[in-house]
Parts: structure tokens; sequence; C-alpha cells
């Protein structure tokens, strides 16, 4: 019988076992005004005025003509005061998610699953899916899967997950070659034993746009960017650009990068943000090409692509989603993060010298993949190039979801534990269920319910382009952690 969407796996609808991390492991908070906030419906101070508390205060300096640095948005975190609130959650209460990716769309999921609404709030204007993205280009009728190419699933509930996806039609199995290039043009395809990789049946967005389909009990708005989050009257109120947005008993990021860092900047929430700034990310260049003719010397659907800069990933979208044998043929490149990093700019605002430096860079790394003559790859006759500026978590806490009982806010994704869709369903999931305990049993000892808020991070092993959970990568006896696309 299927897996229906509302009714997920067992051991997905369990609270999660963690609460001896309330205690945290450094009890040193001299980086962390502990300044409390309370938020009720008799006392509201819910902005804070660092200026008020240090005559020495500056003010921040005009920012760079590409907006907010980072930096300036991190130390604006840690002057913030710690919202905690007070009031009793609503008899009906509402969960915001901020970010309708993989995990923002199973958390809320899970919320349904345990009786407790929600609103997701995304930016895509033609779809959802954060990295399950999908562009399509009329009316040539192009289609490019232009950030997860495709995923892999070890963990059981995860497995259950996909199990359901696969007899719904929503998902099926990738059975072309995919393996490892190396320079000139030598191919190596991972061997049967590898474990399946799945794709969506019309593109990886089409699976996230066809997740809440069967919801009751969550609203979706978009495109929507929240730009302001404010604790009032024990509440959270949310708004974009000063249009307000709705309020909520409890708050999820489900997002990370400079929009969540610049939410939390002056949220009330300092644990979480410092959490955040602990986060590494590296960004990573993706180039979208269709060509008349099929790429000469060419044997295989995807591959990691070895030794080139430039390049570190190749697939051929055209015939992994069945029309590989008509023009024209669709191929998804990606960079390597040191390429990224070489060539790192605003992704708001892209030079025009850059994105074609990068363009002939990249197209020129596929000639060197393949082995072929300089100047011999067939023109493209559709580009586009865009950049993943926080493609990939260079680092993680290793725990499946962050929560602050005190300030009744969330953060899931995949890069709490590794960097990979497996990765932020589980996390979505862990955080949804954990949400409903809450509001259910955290009433009289909120703090038990603490997590990650302490939590280290350590340096993530993996490759240009993440990881796949059980593939196991040529050259290599034993299964391995290899690869993950965005």
């Amino acid at each position: 019988m299927a897996t229906s969407l509302m009714s997920l796996s067992s051991s997905f609808l369990q609270p999660l076992k963690l609460k001896t991390l309330a205690q945290p492991r450094n009890t040193d908070l001299s980086t962390t005004r502990k300044i409390i906030t309370t938020c009720d419906s008799q006392n509201n101070t819910g902005k804070s005025n660092p200026s008020s508390r240090n005559p020495n205060f500056q003010k921040r300096r005009n920012s760079s003509k590409y907006g907010t640095s980072r930096r300036s948005i991190l130390k604006k975190s840690f002057l913030q005061e710690q919202v905690t609130f007070t009031a009793r959650v609503s008899d009906d209460p509402h969960v915001a998610i901020i970010g309708g990716g993989m995990a923002g769309l199973v958390c809320a999921l899970n919320l349904e699953a345990r009786g407790v609404q929600s609103t997701v709030f995304d930016t895509g204007i033609h779809g959802l899916g954060g990295r399950l993205g999908t562009r399509i280009i009329e009316p040539q009728g192009l289609i490019f899967d232009h950030a997860a190419q495709f995923f892999t699933a070890d963990d059981s509930r995860f497995i259950k997950l996909v199990d359901g996806w696969l007899e719904k039609g929503l998902v099926r199995e990738w059975k072309g070659a995919v393996g490892e290039l190396e320079i000139g043009g030598s191919f190596s395809q991972f061997p049967s034993s590898s474990p399946p990789r799945y794709i969506a049946a019309n593109g990886m967005r089409s699976l996230a746009d066809s997740l809440l389909l069967e919801s009751q009990m969550v609203n979706l708005v978009r495109p929507c960017w929240i730009s302001k989050l404010e604790p009032l009257n024990g509440m959270w109120h949310l708004s974009e650009n000063g249009t307000p947005r709705g309020q909520f008993d409890v708050i999820v990021i489900a997002h990370n990068g400079k929009c969540a860092n610049r939410l939390l900047s002056a949220s009330g929430l300092p644990l979480v943000a410092k959490q955040m700034k602990k986060l590494d990310l590296s960004s990573i260049w993706a180039l979208l090409a269709a060509f008349d003719d099929p790429l000469p010397t060419v044997n295989f659907e995807g591959a990691f692509v070895k030794g080139v800069e430039s390049l570190s990933w190749m697939g051929n979208n055209s015939a992994k989603l069945g029309n590989g044998r008509t023009p024209p043929h669709c191929w998804t490149f990606f960079s390597t993060a040191a390429y990224g990093k070489q060539n790192k700019v605003p992704q708001e605002n892209i030079p025009t010298v850059t994105a074609e430096k990068v363009k002939a860079g990249m197209l020129q790394g596929v000639e060197i993949a393949l082995g072929l003559p300089e100047g011999s790859l067939p023109k493209p006759v559709y580009t586009r190039l865009q950049l993943w500026g926080a493609a990939l978590p260079k680092n993680t806490p290793a725990v499946p979801c962050i929560f602050d009982p005190q300030g009744r806010a969330g953060i899931c994704g995949d890069w709490l534990l590794g960097s990979n869709l497996e990765s932020a369903a589980i996390s979505g999931a862990a955080l949804g269920n954990h949400i409903a305990e809450f509001l259910q049993n955290g009433e009289a000892n909120p703090e038990e319910f603490a997590i990650g808020l302490h939590d280290r991070l350590s340096p993530l092993a993996g490759h240009d382009i993440g990881q796949f959970p059980g593939l196991t990568s040529v050259g290599e006896k034993e299964e391995a952690n290899a690869y993950q696309l965005l």
C-alpha cells in the first residue's frame, strides 16, 4: 500500500529524544547579551536598542553597493536581546515556515500529521522546491534540473517516504549511465551494486510542487520574501517589506545564507543567529546549455568530472527525462567549489564580464573533460548562468534540527546533517515533530526542548558537490558517502 504524504513513517512522527541537550556544553555565553525580553500581552519590548545601553555604540557604516555584508549582519546579531515568550500558545497554534524546499515542506507535512496547521512562505516565482529546482524555457521546450540532479535513499525513514513517492509516480529510478569522467574522456560507470538513483518524473521541481497537493492544514504563500520577524503580544509577526504576512505561535527558518542571516540579525534570537554564524558555505556556478547536436564522445547521462578546475559535474537532462533522442540536448554543468570561490560575486548582481568569463571557462572545461580539441565543442544554441552563492555546507553540527523554546523558533535544513535531500527531509521531519511535541507538552518546562543551540560544528567530509548517502565512488572498495549535488 502506498505511503501517503499524510501518513509518513511512524519513526518520522516520534518526538526527538534529545532533551538532554537543553544544558549548554559551554556555559560561557559572554558573546551573547543576556538581556531577556518578555513577550506577552502585558509587556512587549521585542526591539533591541544597543545605543541606549552602550554610549560608545557606533551605528553601522554605510553598506556596500551590493547591500549589507554578512559580517555586519552577524555583528548586529549578537547585540540583540533574547526574546522569551511567556504567554501561552494559542489553542489552535499556527506555525510559519520560511522556505519551501524539501526541509520546509516535510516539516509542514509532519506538523499536519500531528494536527498542527502551518503556512509555508517561499520566494519561488515559478514553483516551490529551493534546490529541487527545474528551469523550463518556452517556447523552445527546454528543461533543465539546475540544482539537485538526483538523490539516493539510505535512511530507513527516508526510504519509506521515497517508496510512497514511487507508488504515486512522483519519482522514478534513474537507470542511465552515471559515473566518473577523467580528463580526456575516460568514463567509468558506477557499479551495479550502487544504491538506486532517483529523479522526479518531470523534473525535480515537480516533486516539490506535488508534496502539498493532499495537505489540508498547510497554507502556501509565494512568491513572498519575508523581510522582518517581530515578537509582539506573545506571537511572531511576519512582514514583507512593510506588508503584514500574519502572526504565528512558532517560526521555522528552513533556508540559510544571507537571507536567513538578515532575518536573524534583528529577530531577538541571538543563540540561533550564533549557530548560523558558524555555518561555512561554498559557492557553485551552474551553467545550463542546449545543443542542437549530441556532444561528441559522450557515452553517459551523468558524470562527476575529475581533475578539471572549472567543472565538477555534467548531466544530460534530455536523456535523463526520456527525450534525449531529439534536439535540442539540454545539459547542466556545475563548477567546482574552488572555481566558485575564484569567481565569487554577489549572486543578485553578476557583472557581465564575470558571467562571460565563467561561461567560457566552464565550456572549455567540458572540452578538456571529453578530450576534445580546443574550440571543437559545438556552440550551444541556449545558455543561462546561475551562481548558487550558498550551495554547499562545509561544516555541520550533526543534529537534526535547532530549536529555541524560549523564542519559539527553529531551524531545519540539509546542512544540519550533511548535504543531500535525504538530510533535508530528515531534518524537516525532526523539527516538525519536535515542535508538535513542544506545543503539546512544553509549557511547564520549555527549556527541556532546547536543541542544538550550543553544539559545535565539525568539518563535513565531502567533495566539490557534496554527498550521496550510500553511493560508492569508483575505485573504492568499501561503501562511503561519495557525492551530492547542491
